[in-house]
């Protein structure tokens, strides 16, 4: 079973950055695809980006071209660089796991974002 620890979130203005990290322990780190979901007030929880050990990094259409999702394996590290922020981003953000072959997901505790002027 793997543990994560999410780390970064804060308060920033529309059009500033902030780097996401999430640490992982307990197990493995590259039998895990990691990603980065975050759910608004009043929303459900959606996917922001997906990155395999070994692939392509998937994005949501929203956040496509602005943030940037990474991955450390010899730190068991998951990172989500977020650029160009808007209003819109602003929610919980969760650091997951999913296992591959046995598709069991772990969370983090989350991270609040805030966009605001």
């Amino acid at each position: 079973q793997v543990q994560l620890v999410e780390s970064g979130g804060g308060l920033v203005q529309p059009g500033g950055s902030l780097r996401l990290s999430c640490a992982a322990s307990g197990s493995i780190f590259s039998l895990y695809v990691m990603g980065w979901y975050r759910q608004a007030p009043g929303k459900q929880r959606e996917l922001v980006a997906t990155i395999p050990n070994a692939g392509s990094p998937n994005y949501a259409d929203s956040v496509k071209g602005r943030f940037t999702i990474s991955r450390d394996n010899a730190k068991n590290t998951v990172y989500l660089q977020m650029n160009s922020l808007e209003p819109e981003d602003t929610a919980v953000y969760y650091c997951s796991a999913r296992r591959i072959f046995i598709n069991t997901y772990y969370w983090g505790q989350g991270t609040q974002v805030t966009v605001s002027s």
